[in-house]
């Protein structure tokens, strides 16, 4: 990323407020529509296809197709220390990593808190490939830049900011009990044998397609991907076969809703707005980048920037942290080990107190909860929900609410202190912002706070 001359940085937006939070929470937010449009659009993909309902039902009963080609950033490194690049700035192990293979990465901030993380793809020799948010990429781009690797790094940026108007490949996600039949039936043979994060190739409508085995919403999935220009005759072969076994093409509502089914968090917030070891990429990032834009929200509140950050283990990724080697960030993580941290859990709503919210729309001379979307009730990039105990303290924070409907249920994700983290569980989710939504104003509308009991279903073991 090459900066302008005189242009404002994202430590000249920090030193000149009195608090980044503060900015965070004032930046625009949006309804999960506005939100899913921007990242998928709707000539592309719909809204909804059928109706979310319909849609989040396919992935867990017969198959269900998502159209995954407009968002996410790539970023592409090529040269003899691709390898080397990535074992330096993730906290994985490499040593098993190898062509034909995908591995999730995270990286981490000197401090141990995550920045970024996504799927690595490899492969062609010395080419590996990153896809997922782009504070993961900005990161990268900065640590090649600041020291000496014989590596080159292609952005290919989502959709929506792609000057070129196009990607360089399709991505689609076929999932559902029904996803191996048919993509058995129009490879014409069976599926290469795989385990997951395998990288096989299949042919479909007359074109070699890569395949990863994967899963978006916890069920056995593919994702495919090849040359841009080929993506609409997959994608057709896909839909036309597909009918046999019950495919349903997924739209931007509810496929934005899979994380919360997976277990997997999507938006953690990156620790890069506090510390000397990422001052330096603070005044190197540009007061434009996504970062600097994308908003807080939630009914937590802290002046302190640090208490919006999660090591690797909060979120559920210690197992991928590996000491056999060295990275940015190891030496606190390696002193982290043995202290306590949160875990992530899977909670569920109570429905006479989801009922109450909605009722407060509906009752004239009262002012209401927080307005909530379905599928997805998030507002902001990074959404924070007070959980507490029973004694009214702060045990954790929700991340990502969502609608189920094939748990017929309203569920969240969130992290919590080690002692809350056991099925049964009886938390309050606090529902709505401080002062009523006016760090938030004018985008979220007046409101008052409501308590929601919630109780953890899931404890997300490492």
């Amino acid at each position: 990323m090459t900066t302008a001359i005189n242009t404002a940085s994202l430590q000249d937006v920090i030193d000149a407020n009195a608090s980044i939070v503060d900015v965070l929470y004032a930046n625009p937010k949006g309804s999960v529509v506005r939100d899913a449009v921007l990242r998928q659009p709707t000539q592309f993909v719909a809204p909804e296809f059928t109706n979310w309902r319909d849609e989040q039902r396919a992935w867990r009963e017969t198959v269900a197709l998502y159209d995954q080609s407009y968002h996410m950033t790539t970023t592409t490194v090529r040269g003899k220390d691709a390898l080397a690049f990535f074992t330096a700035t993730g906290v994985n192990g490499f040593s098993t990593f190898k062509q034909d293979k995908a591995r999730h990465y995270v990286c981490c901030s000197p401090s141990g808190h995550v920045i970024g993380d996504g799927i690595l793809y490899w492969t062609n020799p010395e080419e590996i490939a990153l896809v997922g948010r782009a504070a993961g990429h900005n990161w990268l781009e900065y640590q090649a830049e600041i020291a000496s690797w014989d590596i080159e790094l292609e952005r290919d940026e989502i959709f929506s900011k792609n000057p070129a108007g196009r990607r360089d490949v399709y991505r689609y996600q076929v999932e559902g009990p029904n996803a191996a039949a048919l993509l058995e039936r129009l490879n014409g043979a069976a599926l290469p044998e795989s385990r997951t994060f395998d990288i096989i190739t299949l042919t479909i409508a007359g074109h070699r397609v890569f395949a990863l085995r994967h899963t978006m919403a916890g069920g056995p999935g593919y994702e495919l991907w090849g040359p841009w220009d080929e993506g609409p005759e997959v994608k057709a072969a896909l839909a036309a076969a597909g009918q046999e076994f019950g495919l349903r093409q997924v739209g931007s509502m509810a496929y934005f809703t899979t994380a919360v089914e997976l277990g997997w968090i999507p938006r953690p917030m990156p620790a890069i707005f506090s510390g000397e070891g990422t001052r330096g990429f603070r005044e190197w990032l540009p007061a434009t980048a996504e970062e600097v834009g994308w908003s807080l929200g939630g009914s937590f509140y802290s002046p302190n920037i640090d208490d919006y950050y999660f090591m690797p283990a909060d979120i559920g990724y210690a197992h991928l942290v590996k000491f056999n080697h060295d990275f940015i960030g190891r030496e606190a993580l390696e002193s982290a080990v043995s202290e306590p941290h949160r875990s992530k859990v899977t909670l569920t709503w109570n429905t006479d107190d989801l009922g109450r919210l909605f009722a407060s729309y509906a009752t004239a001379g009262e002012l209401p909860g927080k307005y909530i979307d379905l599928p997805r009730a998030t507002y902001s990039t990074w959404q924070y929900d007070a959980l507490k105990d029973s004694q009214g303290n702060t045990v954790g924070v929700s991340t990502y609410p969502c609608m189920s409907w094939n748990e017929r249920a309203m569920m969240t994700l969130g992290v919590v202190d080690a002692a809350q983290a056991q099925v049964g569980t009886e938390l309050t989710l606090v529902w709505g912002e401080p002062q009523g939504g006016a760090l938030s104003a004018p985008w979220l509308e007046p409101h008052r706070q409501m308590d929601i009991h919630a109780t953890v279903t899931t404890v997300h073991e490492d």
